[in-house]
């Protein structure tokens, strides 16, 4: 859960201005720019010229095209209990960009039927030998409530010592079922080549000319001994590609340890969550949980104040002024260089 963040004076009269720049727009709302402006399916928005797909800006939440200087946001709300807020308004929330309220605001929607494209990634190496077969059950059970075959698409990875994406895009669900079937255990574990993978190779090019959904649900105890990439690989990657890592932990001993560490920092640094359930037949509580925040997001698309192209990170406080309430989004993002 995102900490709440405490301003200093002169930021909250930066908020006091977002908030009536947010009310006013909402009154008189812009028309966003039409599709064919927007980046192509093969070409997420990245940092740079817009043209190359694989530069991007160090560190960045998520970057945003020359061309487009609009950012797309995606949160959710929750009470202190972790109960979703679903009905909110426009006006009950200030946002800060940069420290400044946005220039303009194009839309604010609750975006609870936004199409899903999720990668299902497994730990299959040795360390869960154990706890397989009812991962695999689980993963199996979650993948058939939430994927709507009009709409939505998955894919299936596993992962010991290298990736083995069992399953393509698809939303076929008794082929997604048999790639969680097909799965085996053994090895060692590389979690962080297989976040990295399936962020470059599945996540980056998975966004049409409407806006979707994009979603890690990974399934491991965090314990990584044979990776070519880094941690911060893995998450930069992931923040690349726009998508939120949503981590269960297989470790149910009662003390949490490096390995659950490790799945809470990929989780808050992409903008998702970390499950720690205390027993192994918790865990389609997890996914349960999960499921019912792919479908509780708002989402906002707004244009900066004296945005430029300079490549600084830029970043980000959106807050609901209802103080009983929590706000979990990226942090920030990096403006392209011009």
């Amino acid at each position: 859960m995102k900490k709440a963040v405490i301003l200093s004076p002169l930021v909250l009269v930066y908020a006091l201005c977002a908030t009536a720049s947010l009310q006013a727009q909402s009154a008189t709302p812009a028309q966003p720019a039409p599709a064919q402006n927007q980046p192509a399916a093969s070409q997420p928005a990245q940092a740079g010229t817009g043209e190359n797909p694989q530069q991007s800006g160090d560190n960045g939440q998520f970057t945003i095209p020359v061309s487009v200087n609009e950012v797309y946001l995606e949160f959710v709300v929750t009470d202190k209990h972790g109960h979703f807020i679903r009905d909110l308004q426009q006006n009950q929330f200030a946002l800060l960009d940069d420290h400044k309220a946005p220039a303009q605001v194009y839309s604010f929607t609750q975006q609870t039927n936004l199409p899903l494209r999720v990668g299902v990634l497994i730990d299959t190496s040795t360390s869960i030998r154990q706890r397989f077969l009812f991962e695999q059950q689980a993963a199996t059970a979650f993948l058939l409530q939430i994927v709507r075959p009009q709409s939505d698409k998955a894919f299936v990875e596993g992962f010991d010592v290298t990736p083995d994406y069992k399953e393509d895009w698809t939303n076929n669900l008794d082929q997604l079922t048999a790639g969680i079937q097909g799965l085996r255990p053994g090895g060692g574990t590389a979690l962080y080549d297989a976040v990295y993978s399936a962020c470059r190779d599945k996540l980056l090019t998975a966004r049409g000319q409407e806006p979707v959904r994009k979603a890690i649900v990974l399934v491991s105890d965090g314990d990584d001994n044979q990776s070519h990439a880094y941690l911060e690989d893995a998450i930069k990657e992931c923040q690349r590609a726009e998508t939120n890592i949503y981590a269960i932990s297989t470790n149910v001993s009662p003390s949490r340890d490096r390995g659950d560490d490790i799945l809470e920092k990929m989780a808050s640094a992409t903008g998702g969550k970390a499950f720690f359930p205390t027993r192994i037949e918790d865990m389609p509580n997890s996914f349960q949980e999960i499921q019912d925040e792919l479908r509780s997001q708002y989402a906002l698309v707004y244009k900066p104040a004296d945005f430029k192209t300079d490549g600084a990170f830029r970043t980000i406080y959106l807050f609901c002024l209802d103080r009983r309430y929590n706000v979990r989004v990226r942090q920030g993002y990096y403006a392209p260089k011009g």
